[in-house]
């Protein structure tokens, strides 16, 4: 396949014009990287100089006083929830512990009475019944606490959605004010 002349020579000029504007980008993008590496250069020292004193005395100011007021708070919880299982979780797995073994005793007691023949001492064994605890009623502070959240969700998530659906007039643009009404005559 051969080329005219004319055609060698516009193929030329584009490969020239080609060659051309990819020097000019070359160039471009070395201008782009020089000044990228300047404004990288400027940005820490802004950082070094303002954003780091900055973020030292709010550090300094407000988390370093609530970190310390949490382990406090967090100390005082701890010691309560230990003063808590002592008091309360403890007593109340060994009264279950108790309980349990006392019924063990009973029938095995019963069991024994009956293996030996008397069958009167083996039911009233039986019908002996170890105290258990008063049940308790109501909900506890850990569920009044996610009652509470579980309240305080929804209130959220209901006004989310009133926020989302409520009319506002201001925000709505009527189709027929947007775009211009077109005439038949300039349509032709």
């Amino acid at each position: 396949m051969s080329l005219t002349r004319k055609r060698k020579k516009e193929l030329t000029r584009l490969r020239n014009g080609a060659e051309d504007l990819w020097a000019q980008q070359q160039e471009v993008l070395a201008n782009a990287n020089a000044l990228a590496a300047e404004a990288r250069k400027q940005a820490a020292y802004y950082t070094r100089e303002e954003l780091a004193p900055r973020v030292r005395e709010g550090y300094e100011q407000y988390v370093l006083p609530a970190a310390q007021t949490a382990k406090s708070t967090a100390g005082h919880y701890a010691d309560q929830a230990r003063r808590r299982v002592v008091s309360d979780v403890i007593p109340a797995v060994g009264t279950a512990v108790g309980t349990a073994l006392s019924v063990v005793d009973h029938a095995r007691a019963a069991r024994a009475a009956a293996f030996a023949g008397d069958f009167k001492k083996a039911g009233k064994e039986l019908a002996k019944k170890p105290k258990a605890a008063p049940p308790k009623s109501g909900p506890g502070a850990g569920g009044v606490i996610a009652i509470g959240l579980g309240v305080i969700a929804a209130v959220g998530l209901l006004y989310a959605v009133w926020q989302t659906f409520r009319a506002d007039d201001e925000l709505w643009v009527a189709d027929e004010e947007a775009t211009p009404p077109v005439s038949d005559s300039t349509a032709l």
